[in-house]
């Protein structure tokens, strides 16, 4: 690597001049990074430092002082004729405002420094023609391409012109403004610092370009360090990767940027980010690839090992669109008008059992099962008791043993199954697990993390219409009790009162008022419910020890019986 890049230690003025690479005309923020995100606390806080540096220990008469801004990673673009920016942009955009805001100040000012001053500033800031070396302010050094940013014409109109509008809300006129207010309101308090502060800027602010001759070697390098700026995230290496694979072809980078921008868009509608998106795809990948090890590859690691051989997949971004597509469904509840199955009311309410599940590993045989059928003619039928199937193995998994490991190696090779057929074989003993003696009691006291999906089980039993969003657990005797109103210990009504025969769904407003009231007025509340499950317990005179363990056994005998009926209903082809 040591051939491929260079490192020296610059002050702001001589990196933005830029002298030793006359190949590259200026320095680019890339379309692939994050937009502008510096706020005013930012802002305030670096002009503070330096102006501070500047007078106690920088400015003029101190040549040695230095103050360090950390270091800058770049990708030597030999064909755009730039320097790509990748990590420090943050930085780099609010030092050009700063300087610009400067040179506003001083512009028009008459005496040598001032000229001087403005003179350096015009070296760092803008291209000079070669032959006269007069400034082209309409050609500034510094640009942006960040297709996601709706300022990167202001950034170049502030630095061409120096104004900025008072009506402006974007991120660039609000700093370069706060900037141009800190200059005003410092030089009328201190006159004479002004000229040791703009050179302190120029001259001993201080960076350390680590320049590389190709992206990959930049991002490797930015992977390393710990900068102050805004991180990437994996998701914005993979768009680096990505992008630069559209070759120097201006339709097909535009072409990428505008599909990647949709498919952040989409995904945080509902709730997703390209992280997450590319984390499923792996679970995707690794199936059709064959590989269920249990070992689970950080999602960086994976598609950038064996030289990004995973992230140049043909069709990742069609993957990830598609498990968008299904995301808009389970996460939203968005119907889409051609494919009727987001309409089907048994799948929905399947799906939102699943989504009750203790942690992510439902999601995965789900998304893998949707990308791999969803266009074949039996998918509506086939993914409902495919779904039905799912959440027994996962629920009789997580009751035995409340560990992620419990089930992983389990979805793993379920995965590699459904990439083969549309009625996948599951994992066995489940036949045993439903028959299991000891079923009853597990689920009558089960780990508190599962009581929701066991709920939304009992509720699906009754009605049709998905429970509302905002329902909350209701213990029909409350977690307090009064004391002393049982002839068992404190300890034994402790622990009835968490068995599931005692919980049920209610809405949040019935459970807000129904509160830790006796039975005779939480009934009052329990009539308003719209969730059929909740009449279960309306015909009760009273509630108690007797009542909860009546209840334990009917609710354990229906969820054991949804069990037996969807093994029983999968195995048929049903």
């Amino acid at each position: 690597m040591s051939a491929e890049i260079k490192i020296d230690k610059r002050s702001v003025k001589m990196f933005l001049k830029n002298e030793d690479e006359p190949i590259c005309e200026g320095f680019l923020i890339p379309a692939y990074q994050r937009p502008y995100a510096w706020g005013e606390d930012q802002v305030i806080t670096l002009f503070d430092d330096i102006w501070e540096f500047a007078i106690d220990e920088g400015g003029f008469k101190n040549k040695n002082a230095t103050y360090f801004l950390g270091s800058i990673v770049l990708y030597k673009n030999e064909k755009r004729k730039v320097l790509e920016i990748i990590d420090g942009q943050q930085r780099m955009t609010s030092f050009c405002l700063l300087l610009r805001a400067c040179y506003t100040k001083l512009e028009h000012e008459d005496d040598d420094q001032a000229k001087h001053l403005c003179h350096q500033i015009e070296e760092a800031l803008w291209t000079q023609d070669i032959e006269t070396g007069k400034v082209d302010k309409k050609q500034p050094r510094f640009t942006s391409d960040v297709i996601s940013d709706e300022g990167n014409k202001i950034i170049s109109a502030i630095l061409s012109t120096g104004v900025a509008s008072d009506k402006a809300r974007d991120r660039y006129s609000l700093n370069y403004r706060k900037f141009q207010e800190l200059i005003e309101r410092n030089a009328k308090a201190h006159p004479l610092c002004l000229g040791n502060f703009i050179h302190a800027v120029l001259n001993q602010a201080i960076v350390l370009p680590i320049t590389a001759a190709t992206q990959d070697t930049a991002l490797t390098i930015f992977s390393t360090l710990n900068n102050r700026g805004l991180p990437l995230s994996d998701a914005d290496i993979f768009k680096a990767n990505l992008y630069s694979q559209q070759g120097n072809d201006p339709n097909a980078c535009g072409a990428f940027i505008k599909l990647w921008q949709a498919l952040e868009e989409r995904a945080e509608r509902v709730s997703e980010t390209m992280q997450s998106l590319f984390n499923y795809a792996m679970f995707v990948l690794r199936a059709r690839s064959g590989d269920h090890k249990t070992t689970t590859p950080g999602v960086r690691k994976y598609f950038l090992d064996e030289k990004m051989k995973m992230i140049y997949t043909p069709g990742l971004l069609d993957l990830i669109g598609s498990i968008l597509d299904l995301c808009e469904v389970t996460n939203k509840w968005i119907k889409h008008e051609d494919e009727p199955w987001t309409a089907d009311v048994g799948i929905l309410k399947q799906l939102d059992i699943l989504k009750a599940y203790p942690n992510e590993f439902w999601k995965y045989p789900v998304i893998m099962f949707y990308v791999t059928h969803n266009k074949n003619a039996e998918f509506q039928t086939a993914f409902q008791a495919f779904l039905k199937r799912l959440t027994a193995l996962l629920v009789l998994r997580y009751i035995k043993s409340p560990t992620v490991n419990a089930i992983k190696g389990d979805v793993l090779k379920l995965n590699e199954a459904i990439k083969d057929s549309i009625r996948p074989s599951f994992p066995e003993p489940d036949t045993k697990d439903i028959n299991s003696p000891e079923l009853v009691q597990q689920l009558i006291e089960p780990h508190p993390k599962i009581v929701r999906m066991l709920l939304k089980m009992l509720a699906y039993q009754k009605q049709n219409e998905l429970l509302p969003a905002d329902w909350e657990i209701e213990h029909i005797l409350p977690q307090k009790w009064e004391k002393g109103y049982f002839k068992a210990s404190d300890e034994e009504v402790r622990k009835k009162v968490e068995h599931l025969g005692n919980k049920m769904p209610l809405e949040k407003l019935n459970n807000i008022r129904a509160s830790n009231g006796f039975f005779s007025k939480k009934l009052e509340e329990y009539k308003t419910s719209k969730i059929a499950l909740v009449k279960d317990v309306m015909f009760y005179q009273k509630w108690g020890l007797d009542e909860i363990g009546i209840r334990d056994v009917r609710v354990a005998d229906d969820v054991i019986n949804s069990f037996k009926a969807w093994v029983t209903e999968y195995a048929k082809g049903g």
